[in-house]
């Protein structure tokens, strides 16, 4: 009995989209583009655009529309503070990274109070939410809760080191898929 109460409770999970933690964004794809609030859409109120309590103004600089036409990897943080311990340590973590990577670089931060349509365009499933974007705009990597630096640090270093060109999403997948092959 036991048995089929918890085969019950689990088939839901079973239905998924996707048991990964990707959600239904995929690495591989082109990144969703969406206008997002920028400090400069608020006035410079960082208030107004993050419930953040330290943040780095450079985070609120590009819409991510924009950011994606730069030809800089992008890192888009979906993380909302103000409810999330976990995100607050991956802000800090966050702005480490870019003190390493400086301009090469761009780092989005996306609180769901203040930009709330770019969590549904990305389907973002829980916080915090990390998206690695490389310089032709495909998600290159996808870090579902918290991430450690050591984590990202090698994935932002080979796509810095990448040149910008013309990339078929599917190619990336494939690259991905015959690393980790190679790897196992």
């Amino acid at each position: 009995m036991k048995r089929a109460l918890l085969l019950l409770l689990l088939l839901p999970l079973a239905a998924c989209n996707d048991l990964t933690g990707q959600g239904i964004l995929k690495v591989g794809q082109k990144a969703p583009v969406v206008h997002t609030k920028t400090l400069a859409d608020v006035g410079n109120d960082l208030g107004r655009i993050t419930s953040y309590h330290f943040p780095n103004p450079a985070m609120y600089r590009y819409s991510e529309d924009v950011a994606l036409t730069l030809g800089k990897p992008v890192i888009i943080e979906f993380a909302t503070p103000a409810h999330c311990t976990e995100c607050d340590e991956q802000m800090e973590m966050l702005k480490m990274v870019m003190a390493k990577y400086g301009d090469k670089i761009i780092v989005l931060h996306m609180d769901q109070y203040y930009n709330p349509e770019a969590y549904r365009v990305f389907k973002v499933r829980g916080e915090p939410w990390t998206v690695v974007i490389d310089k032709n705009g495909i998600v290159r990597e996808i870090f579902p809760g918290r991430t450690l630096r050591g984590e990202i640090s090698p994935v932002v270093a080979k796509l810095v080191a990448e040149p910008k060109q013309v990339v078929k999403p599917e190619s990336v997948q494939k690259d991905k898929q015959a690393g980790q092959v190679a790897a196992q």
